[in-house]
């Protein structure tokens, strides 16, 4: 087992604060956006040695049968299947979708055969896996997750052209449009078109959004749809003009309390908005940006990726099999997450045996025990457990409670949700 060091991603959208006061550190003065834990290629995290260091990416090529372990292997081959972050969002992130294993299969290899360098801006395949995540709220947490019913979508817009109406101001023509497009008999198809113009849109869309925005900030109308209209504001204070700003009117707005997570399976259009969370996901970089950036969007490629079908807010409960222990299991096998809180002086009888494991200590301080090594991990420290370290346990120390977040490879049946 090892303590690592992670790469902390500098990110624009990223807090200058939230990661630095969550680990108990200083900040550095730059937006901080992610700390991976992990060994994807992007920003493995570096091992410490008892001589010097190395990437954590390098030590499982050197060893994956003893630090992945046949479980871990025989589902997922020889790399680390997870990446857990550390993510604090002070602006909003873009809107995005995450393809499926057979998608990014055949993009990777697409991309792969014309030779597009993998940090081209134009790129959407990294890698050839999927990337399907979970975020956990660590403090009140905002984000935009899938489709919300076409119905509702509606009654927003139709909110919008009544307002413009009262107050005597020329209705813009996209709105009435958008409606009757949300209005069509078959809902997939109806999101799909909705979406579909407004991506690709252009100075019609730019210039309604910035319509929309100005008599937003004027007034918000009251009602249901109040939340949804203050959401399209405050992103077009951050991206003036850009389609996503409608978009979002079509989306679930979500608010989690610390404590609640969500799951995000390919497919699943979404943004985070504001908060600090641990997130955790396959490890994959694959992103197909749908609004709410300057970067590249590839409209057909996303258009292909995207679920239109509306659904419920996929929010992931907990299982609790001991006091102070909580798992949440999304409907993936590649990662789970633990929360451990024990008392000082306890002990956690035993941590995942036989497969990779990354630990968080969230406050306290503690010790990772295996039979021939220890750990001591303060506040903010994280480290990485090979399968071969069997039984590890984790003990508080004597004087404050301890928290910990533990990633590791999923179960093979989802819990309910």
């Amino acid at each position: 087992m090892y303590k690592l060091n992670n790469r902390v991603r500098d990110y624009a959208w990223g807090s200058k604060t939230l990661i630095a006061d969550y680990l108990g550190r200083r900040p550095s003065g730059a937006p901080e956006a992610e700390m991976w834990m992990g060994a994807h290629p992007g920003a493995p995290s570096v091992a410490l040695l008892n001589r010097g260091h190395a990437r954590l990416d390098e030590l499982i090529d050197a060893d994956p049968e003893g630090l992945l372990g046949p479980d871990s292997r025989a589902a997922f081959g020889n790399a680390l299947p997870f990446l857990m972050k550390v993510l604090a969002a002070e602006s909003p992130l873009s809107l995005q979708v995450h393809p499926t294993r057979e998608q990014a299969a055949t993009g990777f290899a697409a991309e792969e055969a014309l030779r597009v360098p993998k940090d081209a801006p134009t790129r959407n395949y990294k890698d050839p896996n999927h990337k399907p995540e979970m975020i956990l709220a660590l403090t009140d947490f905002e984000a935009l997750c899938g489709f919300r019913s076409a119905t509702e979508a509606k009654e927003i817009v139709d909110t919008l052209v009544t307002f413009f109406q009262e107050t005597g101001a020329d209705v813009p023509r996209l709105l009435p449009h958008l409606s009757s497009t949300l209005a069509r008999p078959d809902e997939p198809t109806a999101i799909q078109q909705a979406f579909a113009g407004l991506i690709r849109g252009g100075d019609e869309v730019s210039g309604t959004v910035s319509a929309v925005a100005l008599m937003l900030a004027s007034s918000i109308p009251e009602g249901p749809h109040a939340a949804a209209m203050k959401t399209a504001l405050m992103l077009n204070e951050a991206y003036p003009g850009d389609p996503g700003v409608l978009i979002s009117l079509l989306l679930n707005r979500v608010s989690l309390r610390p404590g609640e997570a969500v799951y995000l399976p390919a497919g699943n259009i979404h943004a985070y908005l504001h908060g600090l969370g641990i997130e955790v996901m396959a490890s994959s970089d694959n992103v197909l940006r749908g609004g709410l950036t300057t970067k590249h969007i590839d409209v057909d490629e996303l258009l292909r990726t995207v679920v239109f079908t509306p659904l419920p807010v996929p929010r992931l409960a907990t299982t609790s099999p001991a006091k102070g222990h909580l798992i949440w299991q999304p409907p993936f096998d590649e990662f789970q997450l633990q929360r451990i809180e024990l008392e000082p002086g306890t002990r956690h009888p035993e941590l995942p045996a036989g497969v990779p494991v990354i630990v968080l200590v969230a406050s306290g301080s503690g010790v990772v025990e295996a039979r021939r090594q220890t750990l001591e991990l303060g506040k903010g420290d994280t480290a990485f457990l090979g399968a071969k370290e069997n039984p590890v346990t984790l003990r508080a120390g004597a004087k404050e409670p301890l928290v910990a977040f533990v990633a590791t490879i999923g179960i093979h049946e989802p819990v309910p949700h």
